[in-house]
């Protein structure tokens, strides 16, 4: 059995995969407050004291999953913005990526995940610079700022942040119900894009 004080190199690093494998699934049942650390570390075939090592608390699996995640989202969205698009298709490739979280994750961690957001244990400096995802999505807007799809008075890093914000607490209120769902996020988008005074037919769009 790994020890406590094992190196995170090698050994100690598969170690941690499997632990943070086993925490997903046990998350994935239960929920974040209501996971068993003993559950996980019998999944992942250690003691519960190598979960804390690795793991100082259930909520330091969930970080780590989130720069995982987000890492992966930004990547994705990266890819799609390298090529133009217009705001309303972009925003509404942000909701579909986001929403695709969430086939990966199942609702219950998904919604955990987002509420990790509105934590008001993170520190200040955490609020968007250090979210990859917030990043790709502020410069986006810029881009579409610097080309006039977006008006030169509307500022692309507060749509851009409330834009997310305001996403990410839609997708924990919401019910699963369809097709309210897809209805209420589409209309959240046009407002949005109402909000950035941006039509979403014509000139603005291109």
């Amino acid at each position: 059995m790994p020890r406590n004080n094992e190196p995170r190199g090698g050994k100690g690093e598969r170690t941690r995969e499997r632990l943070l494998g086993a925490a997903i699934g046990e998350f994935r049942r239960a929920g974040v407050v209501d996971a068993d650390v003993k559950a996980i570390a019998a999944a992942a075939g250690v003691a519960p004291a190598t979960f804390y090592f690795h793991f100082p608390t259930k909520e330091h699996v969930l970080v780590e999953l989130e720069r995982r995640e987000e890492d992966r989202i930004a990547l994705e969205l990266t890819r799609f913005f390298a090529e133009s698009h217009g705001p309303h298709e972009a925003l509404t490739r942000i909701v579909s990526t986001v929403q695709g979280l969430e086939q990966r994750l199942g609702s219950r961690l998904f919604k955990d995940f987002l509420a990790l957001h509105f934590s008001a244990a993170r520190p200040p400096e955490e609020v968007w610079a250090n979210h990859p995802v917030i990043v790709v999505v502020i410069e986006e807007l810029r881009r579409a700022h610097d080309r006039s799809a977006i008006p030169p008075d509307v500022d692309p890093f507060y749509s851009g942040l409330f834009f997310l914000v305001g996403l990410y607490a839609l997708l924990i209120t919401l019910p699963a119900t369809e097709p309210m769902r897809e209805q209420v996020l589409e209309q959240y988008v046009q407002t949005s894009l109402h909000g950035m005074r941006i039509a979403t037919t014509g000139a603005a769009e291109r």
